[in-house]
């Protein structure tokens, strides 16, 4: 088809052509031929090319193959879960390595009991996990989520349940440094226990029984916080019929031995009791002027206790006083006892009788009558002034 056209404006990159409707195109001026100016009428055919149109059909059909067959022939695998291990407390679960064909991975996610568990770290190199911290004989389910490019897949259902304290099957042990007799022993004890004996540490060994601690597969134990145990444990635990403890069968722990004697010392003197205790000593009676003061001090005790008393204490008031009235007549007697050694002593030394005779005489006092009146003999003393005249 021949269209003729009229040149326009004429620019370095497009030309406006006007058609003879008085259109306007905008035509790329490196294909109109040159010296051409406004005004000019170029003459353009315009036809369909069938052979190249198919040539380009083919070639996009070709690739669209060969998209196809790299990217769509494969999908990815649902991934499938079972549980390789169970004991009372953990479950060790494990699947076939992921297979993605061509898509990319986003995450590969563990589930219990309908919730997110957490993400597996590594998905593409780790087949394997151990959940810990469930409970005894409790039933549990567990699904994996596989997120990719291409989709999200989930793997069936795994229902597990934990053992019981008796049940000791899930048990798993690998041994280290033993020696030929005690490996033997334990083999058969493991045997009859329903327990398994593995050469290698794996993700599903429970416990490393050894003597020593050393080796490449006690470091490997170490490492994964793996218990680290005596044969003793195995012993014990089928003795009792049931799993037991680790804490007093570590192969760092104390071994049970002998209650140890510590030897008592012979110069040692054994604790007094409070009643063994001696005596404190009685306090000698005070002299008579402080026996005075304490006469007026405790009247005057006895008075303040017996003023301030109420109608209800009475009687423990009346007590008081009597207690009080004892005691100064105690004084008294006291007094009058220290009066009578005085006067033995003067009848014991009459070269000093006139001295003493003398000194009253001076003081001025009247102490010629009593001198006549001869005091009464002390019940205390065993002896008195009149025994020592005769």
């Amino acid at each position: 088809m021949l269209v003729s056209l009229t040149v326009g404006k004429v620019d370095a990159g497009v030309t406006v052509l006007l058609t003879p409707d008085k259109r306007l195109i905008e035509f790329p001026s490196i294909l109109l031929p040159p010296n051409i100016v406004s005004g000019s009428i170029v003459d353009i055919t315009v036809a369909r090319n069938h052979a190249s149109e198919a040539a380009a059909d083919h070639h996009f059909a070709a690739l669209q193959d060969r998209i196809f067959h790299a990217f769509g022939a494969a999908e990815p695998t649902t991934p499938v879960l079972r549980c390789r291990n169970a004991t009372q407390t953990s479950v060790v679960l494990e699947w076939d390595p992921i297979e993605l064909a061509t898509a990319d991975l986003i995450s590969l996610s563990l589930y219990r009991n309908g919730q997110k568990a957490g993400v597996i770290p590594r998905p593409l190199q780790m087949h394997s996990t151990k959940i810990s911290g469930l409970a005894v004989d409790t039933e549990y389910t567990f699904h994996l989520v596989l997120r990719t490019s291409a989709g999200t897949l989930s793997s069936k259902q795994v229902s597990v349940r934990t053992h019981k304290m008796t049940d000791l099957s899930g048990i798993t042990i690998t041994t280290g440094i033993l020696p030929a007799q005690t490996r033997d022993n334990l083999a058969t004890a493991v045997e009859r226990i329903g327990a398994k004996l593995v050469d290698s540490v794996r993700i599903d060994t429970t416990h490393f029984v050894t003597t020593e601690g050393r080796g490449v597969a006690w470091e490997k134990a170490v490492e994964m916080n793996i218990p680290v145990v005596r044969p003793e444990w195995v012993a014990a635990c089928e003795s009792s019929g049931r799993i037991l403890g680790v804490t007093k069968f570590y192969l760092d722990a104390l071994r049970p031995g002998p209650p140890s004697e510590v030897p008592t010392p012979a110069d040692a003197t054994p604790a007094l009791s409070q009643k063994e205790l001696p005596n404190a000593p009685t306090p000698e009676p005070a002299p008579a002027e402080q026996n005075g003061e304490s006469k007026d001090a405790a009247e005057k005790t006895s008075e303040s206790a017996t003023g301030s008393g109420s109608d209800d204490h009475s009687e423990e008031n009346d007590k008081d006083a009597e207690e009080d009235t004892a005691k100064a007549k105690s004084a008294d007697d006291q007094k009058m006892r220290l009066e009578d050694k005085e006067e033995q002593k003067v009848a014991i030394h009459p070269g000093k009788q006139a001295t003493v005779a003398d000194a009253d005489n001076e003081s001025g006092g009247d102490d010629g009558d009593d001198d006549k009146k001869l005091p009464s003999p002390s019940p205390g003393d065993g002896a008195s002034f009149q025994d020592v005249a005769l």
